[in-house]
């Protein structure tokens, strides 16, 4: 596969608007491991490599157990999350999906259980950014280095 457009030179004030909600995210109300993790599984459930790639380092980084993240792709039916990352991890793939069933009101409860309303909007523009992300990616071919 091959780069098809090298979108940050031929648009830069979109890619420089598209930093600017990362930079908002950054200071968020959610905490930056649950947001590369949610990031992590939009980008597997949309099939990104780059930002799978990406995001897979960054928890590394972070020190999460290298279990926890590679049992991402399965997980609902791994140990490894607490309630509260199972919450987002459900968000995420509701989000994710929306045009799969509009996101269900029992994902919402269980997302509410776990964030208020501010932390909920904050976990939902992460994850309208790392799926505009991968839509840019995935059309474009941009591939992590090799």
């Amino acid at each position: 596969m091959y780069k098809r457009i090298n979108y940050a030179e031929v648009a830069p004030d979109a890619v420089k608007a598209m930093y600017a909600l990362g930079k908002y995210l950054a200071n968020s109300s959610i905490e930056k491991s649950l947001q590369d993790l949610v990031r992590l599984r939009a980008s597997q459930v949309n099939g990104c490599v780059l930002c799978v790639d990406m995001h897979t380092q960054d928890l590394k980084e972070q020190g999460m157990d290298e279990r926890k993240i590679h049992s991402t792709v399965v997980w609902y039916e791994s140990p490894f999350f607490n309630e509260r990352e199972r919450a987002a991890l459900a968000w995420a793939d509701a989000v994710t999906l929306v045009s799969e069933g509009h996101v269900p009101d029992d994902v919402y409860q269980q997302a509410r259980q776990h964030f208020n309303e501010k932390e909920l909007t904050d976990l939902t523009f992460v994850l309208a950014n790392i799926n505009a992300w991968n839509r840019i990616a995935i059309s474009l071919r941009e591939l992590p280095d090799a």
